[in-house]
């Protein structure tokens, strides 16, 4: 048995204008104030002596690694994004950004259609990426499209279409 693992697809490089803003303050928070603070405490702790014993200096260290992580992504991602803040040509057709509500034939649910860096369940967002969101993908109010998702088919009615 091996440790391959098949690389994940590329997610899609599309975000709100919204989504590309929250994205920038996130990067620009800890890059310019939640990084220099943990390296300030980190150094305070190192400064007490022994360092295998020391919580607090374990601690920052694997808080600052978290940070850098994360900033290592922003910075790999924020450059390859493409903000899509325009309408598309037909409004009445499903594509990204859309706020749309299916009914499923119990109960009718809202979506919006974003990028991956954007997704919510709690408000409803989706990623585009998502099979969801790619058996809605150019379909209009009225329309019935059958979904494909991980627990079965499921055949939902699109009633309504906004940007």
């Amino acid at each position: 048995m091996t440790r391959y693992r098949a690389p994940q697809p590329p997610s899609a490089p599309f975000i709100t204008a919204e989504g590309f803003a929250h994205l920038r303050a996130e990067y620009d928070e800890l890059w310019h104030h939640r990084r220099p603070a943990v390296v300030r405490a980190l150094s305070a702790a190192a400064a007490e002596g022994d360092r295998s014993e020391n919580a607090e200096y374990i601690y920052r260290k694997k808080e600052l690694r978290e940070i850098d992580r994360r900033v290592g992504y922003l910075q790999r991602r924020l450059p390859e994004l493409k903000v899509v803040d325009h309408q598309p040509d037909d409004p009445t057709r499903i594509f990204f950004g859309a706020k749309i509500e299916v009914d499923d034939g119990l109960a009718t649910h809202g979506y919006r259609i974003v990028g991956p860096d954007e997704i919510d369940p709690e408000r409803g967002w989706i990623s585009i990426d998502s099979p969801l969101a790619r058996a809605l993908l150019k379909h209009g109010v009225g329309e019935v499209v059958t979904a494909r998702l991980p627990n079965g088919p499921v055949e939902l009615e699109v009633v309504s279409v906004a940007y």
